[in-house]
């Protein structure tokens, strides 16, 4: 590598003496605070030495491996081989020569972006150490022969988690982006990492809560959320939001989206310009949505009975009375579209036949197959898991957040470590990630119905398993009209496993695969030009077939479900102005219960 990026040739200035002075008393009067409130709390409380209760599963892999010491002797002696074999090239890289490397990272691994990992002699060796590790350490898990499914990805999970934690990248010695700034700076960007690290202790009241955005750059109803309407109805549950009409005529049947209560509905509504509220509201829907509440103790016993009744019927009641329409296009996204599933069994019981078209938005009905947050799902974690909340009478967001964001560890969580602690620099201000931010909360017997009843037992998808409000469900019974997106990179709802419901729903069903994730893939305008999709009129039962079938088509998919929606019913009538039906303005959009934090 040429001197002049070499980390170590950098020029290297002293840091500011009143910086340092102003830095030092500021994390003295901090640390002070932080330490003393965090040993209140802890007054009279008893750690869980096992917090995420996984010493169990790796103690069984630790047997398991012991019994069959052959093949461990074997893959150590592959690391070996390899570890030689890059201690030789590394001495001939310094001797002139241009070797192969031993092993490379996947093209997506954006940690080692910097060339400094290739260029230079030294990080290159560290680099290609810390990947013959990691590919060692995961060989080792997967290789274990005789656990049962479940432990086995348990420990492969929180197997990769150590291996995230303990890249070279995480070190500011060992991370030639962070040193070359370290020289530059005089170490000014520790001194800011480490008030950095302060502020964000404090954010958690002792315990760390990192920073993604910057979050003084937005605000609910300001900036984002800002699509005009009113709320026009509420309850304990949710407030439905009615949004302005943009077109003299719209489509006679209003649309009803129902976002998940795991985070907040906004991420339909960020930007103007990737609002999918805002950009169905341009194509002559007249849009319903629900807020759901952000509970707190006094909501400690609604179930997932509650949140059907409460939620759906009561919107589309007040749809009904808003608009003078009986029926409805409906939305689900995520868990809304689990539960508007289940809404659509209960409906077809009771012979309600109200809503016209269901749309599933990366929506899990079979939980066979949960991908990674099966993790989280067994009886031990279950258990420790309603403990907790029996005591506060709901999950607390900030472990629903972490949850989610360990499905994701480099790019949630060791990046900003990085980027806030180690480089000392502000995050950036990104909409989204301010939205992954603003955690809510769940009831207590609604979150323990929902993962053992369907995560753990798979009971949805199992004629009669579930009984809601007295009825059992059978999701066979559903006949309506079905439209299923799925993202083909989703971590939370793995799209080989949303597609089982197009063997199960009865009526008419189109598949649509978008590129991307859970989020992105989703939150996607036409107008950005990102992320292409896959459509495929066939419904073959392997979901691989179904792709192998396939045709890729560019850019966004809003449009195809648009066509789609539309088709099934083009009658027009004249805009509906929120507030002028049946229904009153209670309060402008995006109403009161989503500025409802969860530290509130």
């Amino acid at each position: 590598m040429a001197d002049k990026e070499s980390p170590s040739a950098a020029s290297f200035r002293l840091p500011d003496p009143a910086l340092v002075s102003r830095t030092m008393a500021d994390v003295a009067e901090r640390g002070q605070r932080i330490v003393s409130d965090f040993l209140k709390r802890q007054a009279g409380s008893t750690t869980d030495p096992d917090p995420l209760k996984i010493g169990n599963a790796f103690l069984e892999m630790t047997t398991r491996l012991m019994a069959n010491p052959a093949r461990l002797v074997q893959a150590q002696l592959g690391f070996w081989h390899d570890y030689l074999t890059l201690w030789q090239n590394t001495a001939r890289r310094m001797l002139g020569e241009e070797p192969q490397p031993v092993i490379a990272e996947d093209d997506k691994d954006r940690r080692f972006k910097d060339e400094a990992w290739r260029e230079h002699e030294i990080f290159d060796f560290i680099r290609q150490t810390y990947l013959l590790s990691a590919r060692y350490f995961r060989s080792v898990v997967e290789g274990t022969e005789g656990l049962d499914t479940h432990t086995a990805q348990k420990v492969d999970f929180y197997t990769r988690q150590f291996v995230d934690a303990m890249s070279p990248t995480n070190f500011l010695m060992t991370n030639p982006e962070v040193l070359r700034r370290t020289a530059e700076t005089g170490g000014e960007n520790l001194l800011r990492g480490l008030s950095n690290l302060l502020t964000d202790l404090e954010r958690g009241r002792g315990k760390l809560k990192i920073r993604m955005t910057d979050d003084t750059k937005f605000k609910v109803g300001e900036n984002i959320a800002v699509t005009p309407g009113k709320v026009v109805f509420q309850n304990d549950l949710m407030q439905l939001i009615q949004y302005a009409p943009t077109t003299e005529t719209v489509l006679k049947r209003p649309l009803l989206i129902i976002p998940p209560w795991i985070n907040k509905f906004y991420i339909l509504d960020l930007r103007p310009k990737n609002s999918f509220i805002r950009w169905a509201v341009e194509q002559g829907h007249t849009v319903f949505v629900i807020s759901w509440v952000n509970p707190d103790e006094k909501l400690a016993e609604k179930g997932f009975d509650d949140y059907m009744l409460e939620g759906p019927y009561a919107a589309l009641d007040a749809i009904e009375k808003a608009t003078g329409e009986k029926g409805a296009n409906v939305i689900g996204y995520c868990l809304g579209g689990t539960l508007l599933a289940s809404t659509l069994a209960h409906m077809a019981a009771k012979k309600d036949t109200r809503v016209k078209s269901a749309t599933f938005f990366t929506t899990m009905i079979d939980f066979e197959e949960a991908g990674e947050l099966g993790v989280f799902i067994d009886e031990e974690q279950l258990s420790a898991l309603e403990e907790k909340m029996s005591k506060l009478g709901y999950l607390e967001g900030r472990e629903m957040a972490t949850t989610f964001n360990m499905l994701r560890a480099n790019d949630l969580i060791w990046s900003f470590v990085v980027n806030n602690y180690l480089m000392g620099q502000e995050p950036f201000p990104f909409d989204l990630l301010y939205w992954n931010d603003d955690s809510t909360r769940m009831p207590a017997r609604m979150h323990s119905f929902y993962l053992r009843r369907m995560y753990q037992q798979n009971d949805l998808v199992k004629p009669g398993g579930v009984e809601l409000l007295g009825v059992p469900l059978d999701l066979r019974k559903i006949k309506v009209p079905t439209y299923i997106l799925s993202t083909r990179e989703d971590h939370i709802a793995p799209w080989t496993s949303t597609y089982r419901a197009t063997q199960i729903y009865k009526g008419k069903v189109r598949f649509v695969l978008a590129a991307s994730g859970h989020i992105a893939g989703v939150a996607n305008p036409p107008d950005a030009g990102k992320y292409s999709h896959w459509i495929n009129e066939e419904l073959p039962p392997d979901p691989e077939a179904w792709f192998k079938g396939a045709t890729e088509l560019a850019g966004s998919w809003w449009p195809d479900w648009h066509r789609w929606v539309s088709g099934l019913d083009k009658t027009m009538v004249p805009a509906r102005i929120p507030g002028e039906g049946a229904l009153p303005a209670i309060e402008e959009a995006p109403g009161s219960y989503v500025k409802v934090m969860a530290t509130d």
